[in-house]
Order: C-alpha cells, then sequence, then structure tokens
C-alpha cells in the first residue's frame, strides 16, 4: 500500500492520478471532509487526520506501507508555519512509521533546502530532511527545484498577471535562475523509485534539462500564451518594501517577502541530474508548456 500525504496539493494530486491509473491500491490522509471526499472520488482509500496533530495519526501506518510524503507549504498563514508543518509534522509522521516498521519512506524537499539558509522554507527543509535521514528508515528524498504542469501555483499566478498587465514586470532584473522540470518527469523520477525503492535510498536533486533566468520564464511564458508585451523591469527594493505593507493589509498577498528574496538567488543543479540518476531525458520549460498552457484565441 502507498500511504500518500499532500494529496490534494499539486504534486501529490497528478502522482495519485497516475498511481491509481496504474491500478496501485493508494491511501491517502486528508484534514477535511470536503478533501477526503474529493480524494475517494478520484479512487483512493481515505484516512483523515493531520501531520501537525500527532494523535489524529496513531495507527494509520503499517509495516507493508510505502510512505510518498508530500506536505509542504510556500507561505505561512496563522498556526500554519514552516516549522510547524515542515519540521514537526514530518517529526510527527516519521515517529508514527517507526512505531509501524514501514517499508520506505519518501520525502519531498525541495533544490537548496540548508540549515543555515535565511529562508524559513528552505532551512525547515533541510531540518526535515534530517529527521527522515536520522529516522534510521529506508528513506529517498527529493530536491526538486520549480515543478510546473496542469494547476501549479506558479505558473497559473504569471498567467494571470500577463493576461491582466499591459507589461511584463520583473521584479530586480530577473537574472536569477531556475531548472523547472515537468511534473510529468517528476513524476517518472517518483515512479522509478516506488517500483525499485532499494536502488534509491538517497538524496536526488531533481530539475530539468536547462538553466532559464526568471525573466526568460515569464518571457516564454507570454510568447506561449501568444501575447507578446514590453517587459518593464521594477527596482527590487522598491518590490521588498511594496511587499511587506501588502502582507501587512493581506491575509494571502500575491507574494510573500520570503518568496521575493528567492527570486534574487539561482536555484539550479547538473543540467544532465535526472539522465544520470533516472536514465530519461526531461522535457524542455517551453515544451512543457505547451502541454497545458492555452494560447490565445
Amino acid at each position: 500500500m502507498i500511504f500518500l500525504t499532500g494529496a490534494s496539493g499539486f504534486v501529490g494530486g497528478h502522482l495519485l492520478d497516475f498511481l491509481v491509473g496504474k491500478g496501485r491500491e493508494v491511501k491517502c490522509l486528508a484534514r477535511s471532509d470536503k478533501s477526503a471526499e474529493k480524494l475517494a472520488r478520484k479512487g483512493a482509500a481515505v484516512v483523515r487526520g493531520d501531520i501537525t496533530r500527532p494523535e489524529t495519526l496513531k495507527d494509520v501506518l503499517h509495516k507493508e506501507d510505502f510512505v510518498v510524503h508530500l506536505v509542504g507549504i510556500i507561505e505561512e498563514k496563522g498556526k500554519s508555519t514552516f516549522r510547524s508543518v515542515h519540521v514537526e509534522g514530518t517529526a510527527n509522521l516519521v515517529a508514527e512509521a517507526k512505531r509501524a516498521g514501514i517499508m520506505h519512506f519518501f520525502y519531498q524537499s525541495a533544490l537548496g533546502a540548508d540549515k543555515g539558509s535565511w529562508s524559513g522554507y528552505l532551512k525547515t527543509k533541510a531540518e526535515a530532511e534530517d529527521i527522515v535521514k536520522n529516522s534510521g528508515l529506508a528513506y529517498s528524498i527529493f530536491r526538486p527545484s520549480l515543478i510546473i504542469g496542469p494547476w501549479d501555483g506558479f505558473t497559473s499566478k504569471l498567467v494571470d498577471m500577463i493576461k491582466l498587465s499591459p507589461v511584463l514586470p520583473i521584479p530586480g532584473e530577473g537574472k536569477s535562475k531556475f531548472q523547472p522540470v515537468s511534473v510529468h518527469d517528476w513524476i517518472k523520477c517518483m515512479a522509478k523509485v516506488i517500483e525499485s525503492p532499494g536502488q534509491y535510498k538517497s538524496t536526488f536533486d531533481i530539475g530539468g534539462p536547462e538553466h532559464i533566468t526568471y525573466r526568460e520564464m515569464v518571457e516564454t511564458l507570454a510568447e506561449v500564451m501568444g501575447r507578446s508585451k514590453p517587459v518593464v523591469t521594477l527596482p527590487m527594493g522598491f518590490m521588498k518594501v511594496s511587499t511587506i505593507l501588502i502582507e501587512k493589509i493581506f491575509s494571502s498577498p500575491p507574494v510573500t517577502s520570503d518568496q521575493l528574496k528567492l527570486l534574487e538567488m539561482d536555484n539550479i543543479t547538473d543540467l544532465d541530474v535526472i539522465e544520470k540518476n533516472f536514465e530519461f531525458k526531461p522535457v524542455t520549460y517551453k515544451d512543457t508548456l505547451k502541454d497545458f498552457v492555452k494560447p490565445k484565441a
């Protein structure tokens, strides 16, 4: 049985569809009745629980389970902080996994995860990695760069911005490099781990076949959408001050200070990392966009 957390999210939703389509038995952890009903309709067994509440995880795992832990947040809201979700939540699930003596534990981290990072997101991802690595369980960890595909929040926000704005606004000069990877290529990697977990007991960087700047990503997306617009660079200092003010006004701002800072740093790894570890060539950013972004009619 594959035990999946984060099945209501972007990556988890795609993975669930893939696994059910392959006839695999999947049990999902759901925090709400609404999520439970949606996941059950997809063909998964569902158990109610919350990784931040250890009492709800009691006896949810069994020895034959393969755990795929995808729960993560990109911004903090109320009690859902990076520490409570990434660190404490992972520790709670690992404790239950150890009790059950599960066969394998997969954790979704992030490229650039570092306990010394200024970013709360990257810092807590690294701390969660250590919890998994020191658990004594057989484990695999992925550190992906930006994952894109149908329903991904990053691309959706850019699409809305491109549709509404008369120009393409770029924070700073948009020179930071990313290595976007298709969610379908991520799933190909994940499928190999599930099928042969003994071959993938390690930590793996995950990235697409090209290093591309933030500005190039926005311009390429606009091109695929069929919306040619001039680029306007916005001073990063102005953006940071504006974001701080917006965060005080809106509970869910379009961008957070932490996310804005991440746009100032490269998020890349070796270009052949997927070919080397998983033996296939991933799809380019532009071709991935063409698979799910519709051009202007």
